[in-house]
C-alpha cells in the first residue's frame, strides 16, 4: 500500500524549542523501542533497515533521538514541499545539545554563527536567497572550470605515481578537488585547505554528530576560529571594496551588491560564508568518492563510460539516487498535522530519509540496483526539494563529472581495494566513506 502524501495545513507562529523534549517524551511513552534494525548514526550500510521501514515502519518516531523518522519517496518529497507546516528550523540545530564546557567556549569566543539558507525560512530565506543565487551563474562556473581540471589532473598524477600503485581516491583526489574550488570562489587561498577542513570536521561533528561533553570541546574551539575566518573574510572585502579594489569572489560580490542596496547584513554574509565553506566542499568530496566507489564496484558501468563518456553526467544522477552523500534532513512541524496517516504532534522534530526515498520501489524499478542506464535516476531527492532545493547543485555535479572524465583518461584500468569492506562515518545525516582504497597495478 503506498503511503499518502503529507497534507498541508496552515503555517503556526515558528519559535518552538529545536528538541521539542514535552513532545518526544509523551509519544516515547507508548512508541515502540525496535525499528526493524534502523541506528539513526550507523551510516556504513543503513540501506536493509531503510526498506524494512519502508514496508513495515514508513513513519515511526525514534526514541534515541527524539524524531519522527519518514521513510517513502512520496511522504519524504511531500514535506520538503510544503515549508509553511515542515519548517527547516532544525535544519543546522545540534543533534545532541551542547555541554557547559563547549557552550562556554563558544560564548566568549563570540560564535554566532547561523545557517546560509537551508535553516531560514520565508519571508528571510526568500529574501537571501534572491541575492545569493544571482552569484552562483554559469558564467561563474565556467570560469572555475579550468582550474577544477588541471588540479584533478594534477592530483591524479601525484597518486599514480606512487611506486605501489595503491591509492586513497578519497584522500589522494577527492577531499582537494572541492576545497580548493570552494575557496576560490570565496576569495581564499589553497594553501588554507587542511585548516578549512579541520573545522569542517568540528561542524559535521558537532551539529550531525553524537558528541560526549568532553569530545565537544576541542570542536567547540575550531568552530570559534571558523566563525572568526567567516567574519574576516567579511571585513576584507568591505576594505577592498573602500580602497577600489576588485575582489573576484563570492564575498566581495556580495558585499558590493549591500553596497548598491541588497538588503543583506554582514552577518548574514559571513553566515553564508561559513554554510558555503562546509556544504560546498564536504558533500560534493562524498559525491565525488562515492562516484568512483559505485563505478568501480560495479565494473560493467564503469566500463560502458570506458565506451562512452558521454553517459558521465547519468552515472553521476545514478549515484546521488543510489548512494547520496546526504541520506536524511530534518525539518520541524509547525502545527497538529500528519505524514502518511500518522498524526505528528506540532512541534515535533522530522527526519527525511532521502537515502531511502531514493531507493523507494514504487518510484524507481529495481531500485537495490546500480544502473547508470535508469530513465529516471534524476528524480532522486538527494539536493531536496521545493525552496530549499540545493543552490550549489550545478556546482558540485560539475566537479564530479570533470573527476570521472579525467580519472577514465588516466586510470581506466582503476579498481577497488576490497570494496565490501569499505566504512563509512557514524553521523545522522551524512553518509561519507573513511577512505576509498584503489590500486592500477596487475590483477591478481
Amino acid at each position: 500500500m503506498t503511503a499518502q502524501p503529507a497534507l498541508a495545513r496552515p503555517a503556526a507562529a515558528t519559535g518552538h524549542c529545536p528538541v521539542a523534549h514535552a513532545v518526544s517524551a509523551k509519544i516515547a511513552e507508548t512508541a515502540p523501542t525496535a525499528h526493524h534494525g534502523y541506528a539513526p548514526f550507523a551510516m556504513t550500510d543503513p540501506f536493509p533497515s531503510y526498506a524494512a521501514l519502508r514496508e513495515n515502519e514508513p513513519i515511526m518516531f525514534d526514541e534515541e533521538i527524539g524524531y519522527f523518522v519518514v521513510s517513502r519517496y512520496v511522504d519524504v518529497k511531500a514535506a520538503f514541499d510544503n515549508w509553511q507546516v515542515f519548517s527547516s528550523e532544525n535544519a543546522q540545530a545540534p543533534v545532541r545539545a551542547r555541554g557547559a564546557a563547549a557552550t562556554k567556549i563558544m560564548n566568549d569566543g563570540g560564535f554566532t554563527a547561523y545557517s546560509g539558507l537551508s535553516a531560514r525560512i520565508p519571508p528571510e530565506h526568500t529574501r537571501m536567497r534572491a541575492i545569493v543565487q544571482k552569484e552562483f551563474t554559469p558564467r561563474r562556473y565556467k570560469k572555475l572550470e579550468p582550474t577544477i581540471r588541471e588540479n584533478t589532473v594534477r592530483l591524479l598524477q601525484q597518486m599514480l605515481a606512487h611506486p605501489d600503485a595503491r591509492g586513497d581516491f578519497l584522500k589522494d583526489v577527492a577531499v582537494d578537488i572541492p576545497t580548493i574550488t570552494i575557496l576560490g570562489l570565496l576569495g581564499v587561498g589553497p594553501d588554507m585547505v587542511s585548516t578549512y577542513k579541520k573545522w569542517s570536521d568540528s561542524r559535521a561533528a558537532m551539529t550531525w554528530g553524537d558528541l560526549s561533553d568532553d569530545e565537544q570541546i576541542p570542536h567547540a574551539h575550531n568552530l570559534v576560529e571558523y566563525w572568526t575566518e567567516c567574519l574576516r573574510l567579511v571585513s576584507n572585502a568591505h576594505e577592498q571594496l573602500a580602497n577600489g579594489e576588485n575582489g573576484d569572489n563570492l564575498v566581495f560580490d556580495l558585499v558590493q551588491a549591500q553596497s548598491t542596496g541588497s538588503e543583506i547584513s554582514d552577518h548574514e554574509i559571513a553566515s553564508v560564508c561559513y554554510s558555503l565553506l562546509f556544504a560546498g566542499h564536504e558533500t560534493t568530496t562524498t559525491l565525488i568518492s562515492n562516484t568512483i566507489r559505485e563505478l568501480l564496484a560495479h565494473p560493467t558501468e564503469w566500463q560502458k563510460l570506458i565506451e562512452d563518456p558521454s553517459r558521465i553526467p547519468a552515472a553521476i544522477d545514478e549515484t546521488l539516487r543510489f548512494s547520496p552523500s546526504i541520506v536524511g534532513w530534518r525539518r520541524k512541524a509547525l502545527v497538529d498535522t500528519e505524514i502518511g496517516g500518522v498524526q505528528i504532534p506540532a512541534g515535533s522534530n522530522i527526519l527525511l530519509l532521502m537515502g531511502s526515498a531514493n531507493r523507494d520501489g514504487d518510484t524507481f524499478e529495481q531500485p537495490e540496483t546500480f544502473d547508470i542506464n535508469r530513465v529516471n535516476a534524476r528524480n532522486h531527492l538527494s539536493f531536496g526539494f521545493g525552496i530549499h532545493y540545493c543552490l550549489g547543485n550545478m556546482l558540485a555535479k560539475m566537479q564530479d563529472r570533470i573527476v570521472v572524465e579525467e580519472t577514465l583518461k588516466a586510470a581506466p584500468g582503476l579498481r577497488l581495494i576490497d570494496a565490501e569492506k569499505v566504512v563509512f562515518g557514524d553521523n545522522l545525516s551524512f553518509r561519507a566513506p573513511t577512505s576509498v582504497p584503489v590500486t592500477w597495478g596487475e590483477a591478481k
